[in-house]
């Protein structure tokens, strides 16, 4: 598991969120314009000449958007957390559909409508989609940097649709995030507060072949290392959901906890394990 090592502000406009991040997390910040304009290479020897390790992670802040960046001896992997743009427009356009097998794997039918809780939030890109179906998503992150990361998505995206895209706006005030440890979280949980789903996609172990890992995986691998609770996480959700608990996991891997579920949703690269409350 590694920590954020410092703070590179990319550009004069982005000073304030900079010195934010460097409040939260109190880490040396290095201020440096133009860089935008230099050569990979360059890019690169000015990252590692101002940090003592690699690798190292760092914050990148530049056009007001923040950035994780795993930064070796041959490159600089970043990732940001996005709810507006090409990407992620064209998937709202789309997708959305309720015959989605994610729609499906929580119990999207008719009317009903499920409170989702998202215990392993990440960057959100799950979340985004369960609310962009109608559902209340709560998403629970506990590791401090990939949180500041989903902070700072949602901020940008608010400003982004308040005026000019109702419809993504809606979709973001139906999503609230919560920078907490999800098993303390449940176990703070008055009854009544109880969501009718507890979304989970945790860790898979990395793959010996890092080629086939996204670059983004890799990064999150860096950042979180093992997830060594993801059972016992489990464990808790089960106790706490009203109608089910759905695991998002690789088509090859075992159940979660060696626990077969009620039923499995297959998709190309992954699959849902459903498991019913009312039927364990």
């Amino acid at each position: 598991m590694m920590d954020p090592a410092a703070v590179f502000c990319l550009d004069h406009p982005s000073a304030a969120k900079a010195a934010g991040l460097v409040g939260d997390f109190e880490l040396p910040l290095f201020e440096v314009s133009g860089i935008a304009a230099k050569s990979s290479k360059e890019r690169l020897r000015f990252f590692q000449d101002h940090l003592g390790h690699l690798p190292a992670l760092a914050f990148l802040v530049s056009e007001d958007v923040v950035q994780l960046a795993l930064i070796d001896d041959r490159e600089v992997l970043a990732i940001r957390a996005r709810f507006h743009g090409s990407g992620v427009d064209y998937r709202r356009a789309k997708g959305g559909s309720r015959s989605e097998i994610i729609a499906r794997a929580v119990g999207l039918k008719g009317q009903k409508v499920p409170r989702v809780v998202d215990a392993t939030a990440g960057l959100g890109v799950d979340a985004f989609v369960l609310a962009s179906l109608g559902c209340r998503v709560t998403m629970l992150e506990r590791v401090p940097a990939v949180s500041a990361l989903l902070r700072d998505g949602l901020e940008r995206s608010l400003l982004h649709a308040s005026g000019n895209d109702p419809a993504l706006e809606a979709i973001l005030r139906r999503m609230q995030l919560v920078r907490t440890d999800a098993v303390e979280y449940f176990n703070r949980m008055a009854e009544a507060d109880s969501p009718d789903v507890v979304y989970l996609d945790p860790m898979f172990p990395e793959r010996r072949k890092s080629a086939a890992v996204k670059k983004e995986m890799q990064l999150f691998h860096k950042l979180i290392g093992p997830d060594k609770d993801a059972d016992r996480l489990f464990q808790v959700a089960l106790s706490r959901a009203r109608d089910r608990v759905v695991v998002k996991r690789p088509r090859i891997a075992p159940s979660l906890a060696g626990r077969e579920p009620s039923h499995r949703i297959e998709g190309k690269r992954n699959r849902y394990d459903v498991y019913l409350i009312a039927s364990l």
